[in-house]
Parts: structure tokens; sequence; C-alpha cells
């Protein structure tokens, strides 16, 4: 497969699982205030279901088969080894991607307390935490593009 075109396809992935992992938490952030069992609970938990399994769940999962695929390709056909996963640049990118499957599983759990009407945190704590993985992202995108420490 050419090189481009599936870092193309593994930014394109990124795109849409980063899209979905800053919407949820503003919907959670809406969602808080509706009361439960009404009619905007019952849209809420339909969107933030929608939107969990049919954008999220794919996303991660083409995000994780096209990065794996990179490192692949990067050890075997352009680097020559395994190295340069133990330099700082890719350490960082790792633990952002460690960071980023688990933050999506703790969305995941969220929306189940919303579902079972067992929600706990408020509006401002979804407004603020929906920024989490943008910050990730930029951490990641710099250490990639920068190659420190490499």
């Amino acid at each position: 497969m050419n090189y481009d075109l599936l870092r193309g396809l593994h930014i394109l992935s990124v795109i849409a699982w980063m899209a979905g992992m800053m919407y949820l938490p503003r919907l959670f952030a809406y969602h808080a205030a509706a009361p439960v069992g009404g009619e905007m609970d019952k849209n809420f938990q339909t969107m933030e279901l929608k939107l969990y399994r049919i954008i999220m769940g794919p996303a991660m999962v083409a995000t994780w088969v096209f990065g794996l695929a990179l490192i692949y390709v990067d050890a075997t056909q352009i680097r020559g080894g395994w190295d340069f996963l133990q330099t700082p640049w890719m350490i960082t990118k790792l633990a952002g991607i460690v960071f980023m499957t688990a933050w999506h599983h703790v969305l995941g759990a969220a929306r189940k307390k919303f579902v079972a009407g067992t929600n706990t945190r408020t509006p401002r704590f979804w407004k603020m935490t929906n920024e989490l993985p943008f910050i990730a992202a930029i951490i990641m995108v710099i250490a990639v593009t920068t190659e420190f420490g490499g």
C-alpha cells in the first residue's frame, strides 16, 4: 500500500475520532441539564449512542489499524528497525494514544450512566473535559512532527 495513502487514511480516521471525542462531552453537558426520563433525555441518549457506536467506535478502530500499519511500514521499510519506538517523541505519541483510548472508554461508561439515569457529573464538568482530547492531540502532533529527542 502507498505510504502516503496509509498516512492520509490514518489522519482522516483520527479527525473523525477526535470530532466525536470532543462533541460527546458537549452533548453530555446539555444532557446533564435535562430532566431524567423526559423527551430531551431520550433524544440525547439516541444522539449519544449513535455518535459513540457509529462514528467514534469505527473511527477508533480505523485509527488503531492504520496507526499500527504505519508503525510496521516505518520499522520494516523506512527506518530499518524498531528502535524508533523507544524515542521520546514516539513514547509521547504512544502515551497519548493510551490516554485517548482510555478516555474513549470513560466516555462510553458515562453514556451508560446517562442511560441508567445515574449520571452524577455536572454540565460544567463535561464542558471542562471536552477539551482534553484536543490538548492530547496538540501534544501528539507536535511530538510526531518535530520528532523531538529522536
